[in-house]
């Protein structure tokens, strides 16, 4: 014989067990269905947003040390400069070392780049802070003293006050689009092009931001 069926019944606070208290389930508008439907569609939509994020990260990542002249040689040199980042207290304290900034400027955003110049792509970093664009090189190079007669060693520096920057715009080659590049343009037409951002989209957001942030600022 089968057993009866019982309809189940919370429990109910009685002498024995002062402890139990029903606890009535509120009646949902939407069906459960729904419910792990949607949240699995965010779930999906916050995986896609950060597999995007990832495979930006590695891409920009192998372009910036596909652009030195040698892959060995800009694998170890980045792994050189985060070891001075963290001997020297970070990327602030070198920026204001580096470009004897005063007390009042405040460094926002650091950038791993590099610099095009007629001699090749140099490796450094691009900072942005609330008064100039600068970029410094990870490593001195060498220039021919006067006379050409011996070789000396200087860190390649670029700075532009914010008050003479007119423009910060992106592009990318034709020939191969994960080549980009951010070109500076100066008030007396001077320009600058760096390419093989770690960060890239940040990097032209923030620049782009800081540049209209000072002009509106100071129009």
């Amino acid at each position: 014989m089968q057993p009866a069926v019982t309809a189940w019944a919370p429990p109910m606070a009685t002498e024995a067990d002062p402890y139990a208290m029903p606890s009535p389930v509120q009646p949902s508008s939407k069906s459960t269905t729904e419910t792990v439907k949607n949240a699995l569609s965010r779930w999906g939509r916050k995986v896609g947003e950060a597999t995007k994020k990832a495979e930006d990260l590695s891409r920009n990542t192998w372009q910036h040390l596909r652009t030195a002249p040698s892959f060995t040689e800009a694998a170890v040199g980045r792994i050189a400069r985060r070891t001075k980042v963290l001997a020297e207290g970070g990327h602030d304290k070198i920026f204001r070392q580096a470009f004897s900034a005063p007390p009042d400027e405040q460094l926002r955003k650091s950038y791993a780049c590099y610099l095009s110049t007629s001699a090749g792509p140099v490796m450094g970093i691009l900072y942005l802070s609330t008064a100039r664009v600068a970029f410094c090189s990870d490593s001195p190079l060498s220039y021919e003293a006067a006379g050409g007669e011996a070789k000396e060693w200087s860190y390649y520096k670029v700075a532009i006050p914010l008050h003479r920057l007119r423009a910060a715009s992106a592009s990318a080659s034709k020939v191969n689009p994960a080549e980009k590049f951010i070109q500076l343009v100066s008030a007396d037409k001077h320009e600058f092009w760096f390419m093989g951002f770690v960060n890239y989209d940040g990097a032209v957001m923030h620049l782009q931001e800081a540049l209209s942030g000072f002009h509106n600022l100071h129009a």
